[in-house]
């Protein structure tokens, strides 16, 4: 054992295995590694993906023990088991679960939207963006209203995706036809209201949630439009990033 190999070999995975021997068990070990991390890649947000890495880190600390069994030769089955565990935490704790946060928040977010997966990249800021892009942000928790005010409205956060319907200082008016912005019409979306105007604040934007609604008592049209019309107000802080059109070969559905 040599301190290169062994930093090497708990960085990364496989390449333990073909420091210990046999030569083409290692080669396999390496190959099934950078198979794995591909299928994580390419499925990021699908069930396959979590198995994908689930197996990968499982190679990954089988081939690191495999590795430092001079290590362990004469040791009893305690603390060999004792040592195949920790080194199993240590990777999840060190190497695993930072890098998959790194990748998950600060450069590829899987959204789950209506049973498929939709793929944002987190690294391209919100500046140049114009009406019709669409964009994925975050959605704060909100509750809205009373039972004797028309009714409660509980909303869920979590994370939204939509285009962009009008921008900082643009003006927006609703009727029964629609709604217009600065006075181009658009068809009505879901729960907008049938009347009124509204100034988009300055650097703000307007998007217009894609939720689905749970009725459960005897709550108003127009309070759920009103709740709808607050959340349609985002700012530059809840801006997530831009989803791709493609995902390797899979084309991504936008709304």
């Amino acid at each position: 054992m040599t301190a290169a190999e062994l930093v090497a070999g708990f960085l990364v995975p496989g390449l333990a295995v073909l420091f210990r021997g046999p030569q083409l068990w290692g080669r396999l070990a390496l190959l099934t590694s950078a198979t794995l991390l591909l299928i994580y890649v390419v499925w990021l947000g699908y069930p396959s993906a979590n198995l994908a890495l689930g197996l990968l880190i499982s190679i990954h600390s089988t081939g690191f023990v495999h590795y430092c069994k001079p290590l362990m030769a004469e040791e009893n089955f305690r603390s060999r088991l004792t040592f195949t565990l920790c080194s199993l935490l240590a990777m999840m704790l060190i190497l695993y679960w930072p890098a998959r946060s790194l990748v998950q928040h600060h450069l590829l977010t899987p959204l789950s939207m209506n049973g498929r997966v939709i793929v944002v990249q987190r690294i391209s800021p919100p500046h140049g963006m114009h009406r019709g892009d669409c964009v994925a942000y975050s959605l704060p928790e909100t509750s809205e209203g009373a039972a004797h005010e028309g009714g409660a409205v509980w909303f869920h956060g979590g994370a939204g995706l939509g285009p962009f319907l009008a921008v900082g200082d643009d003006h927006v008016v609703f009727s029964e036809n629609g709604f217009s912005v600065n006075g181009s019409l658009h068809a009505a979306l879901p729960s907008m209201p049938h009347s009124g105007e509204w100034i988009v604040p300055e650097k703000h934007w307007f998007i217009w949630p894609n939720l689905v609604i749970s009725g459960h008592g005897n709550v108003s049209e127009q309070r759920i439009s009103e709740t709808m019309l607050e959340l349609a107000d985002v700012s530059p802080g809840q801006y997530l990033g831009r989803p791709f059109r493609h995902w390797f070969w899979r084309p991504q559905t936008l709304p």
